[in-house]
């Protein structure tokens, strides 16, 4: 028997339920996991809440992101062995002590990634290389807006993005935060509570606008980030802290200035091991550098997932959580 939280009826942090599970040995095409650090990560609210379905119904056990060593191997895994160190970021069962996980999603660590860093940094980390990258390839001398710059996903965006040659603006809640995002890259804030972030946003740039907007809010900054973006510039819609954006008129990308807008996700874009392991190293490459570094911020043990949950919706929390079983 080993510690996990555990989610038995959908709702509100208090659901989180700390006990006692039996994992079991790994089947064919897994391994399993003695877990040293575990991600906290706003998709786990999603799921925790319901807006996500859980693939297993209920009860589950929640998380999708952890850094660990292999203790077990099942058939038919030929890449991993016991002793190895690996994260991930893989379907629920992350709060737990132990774990079984495919063995295709797990990713070896470099000697220089801690487990704390790394399961602060596979979700988001690698969320930001992909948003970057590939979704929209940011280049020199180029303007972008990020929204929640100083929470997990956004400090890396800032930090990855200006050594790009960007130009960074990020939106956050109070003058610390603000601080906090400058420290990591932005080159100017916006205090989203105090200013109106499209007239901040035409003044910083000139009346230019940005060519993309990474948006992990949602509800609240909808429509109104695309008064922030130049005509055939793009809106990307990562997440949804405040609440998912409501299906809306496509005409307003076109009155906007032929904008484009996605909703991406890191499971379409890794879905292939091939391309999971591209992202993975040049997430890696870019902290082992020193030009992205991981800001592990709140540090919970395992029994405290309920506050590091609320802290996490309450917005008391700026960088990265992780859970220590």
């Amino acid at each position: 028997m080993v510690a996990a939280v555990r989610v038995h009826k959908t709702g509100g942090p208090e659901v989180l339920t700390y006990e006692q599970i039996e994992v079991g040995q790994p089947g064919p095409g897994q391994v399993k996991l003695k877990q040293h650090a575990i991600g906290v990560n706003y998709i786990d609210t999603y799921f925790r809440i319901g807006m996500y379905p859980s693939p297993v119904g209920l009860p589950f056990v929640a998380g999708n992101e952890g850094a660990g060593e292999v203790i077990a191997v099942g058939p038919n895994v030929s890449d991993l062995k016991v002793g190895d160190r690996v994260a991930y970021v893989a379907p629920l069962g992350g709060y737990s002590s132990e774990r079984l996980l495919p063995a295709d999603r797990a990713v070896k660590l470099p000697d220089k990634i801690s487990y704390e860093q790394a399961a602060a940094m596979m979700l988001k980390g690698m969320t930001a290389q992909y948003l970057l990258r590939r979704t929209f390839k940011v280049a020199p001398g180029q303007i972008i807006l990020v929204h929640a710059a100083a929470g997990g996903v956004g400090i890396i965006l800032c930090q990855w993005a200006k050594a790009l040659g960007a130009t960074v603006i990020g939106t956050v809640g109070n003058e610390e935060k603000a601080a906090l995002a400058k420290a990591n890259g932005a080159h100017h804030t916006i205090l989203y509570r105090k200013e109106d972030f499209v007239a901040k946003v035409k003044d910083i740039t000139g009346g230019k606008l940005c060519d993309v907007v990474y948006d992990g809010i949602g509800k609240t900054t909808f429509p109104a980030s695309l008064d922030c973006i130049r005509p055939m510039g793009m809106f990307v819609s990562y997440g949804s802290a405040s609440g998912p954006i409501e299906a809306f008129n496509i005409n307003l990308l076109q009155t906007k200035g032929s904008l484009f807008a996605t909703r991406p996700t890191l499971n379409t874009y890794a879905a292939k091991r091939e391309d999971l392991l591209a992202i993975a190293k040049d997430t890696f490459d870019i902290v082992m550098s020193g030009k992205v570094k991981i800001a592990v911020n709140q540090k919970y043990p395992l029994k405290d997932a309920v506050k590091s949950h609320r802290d996490l919706e309450g917005r008391e929390t700026t960088g990265a959580s992780i859970l220590l079983p």
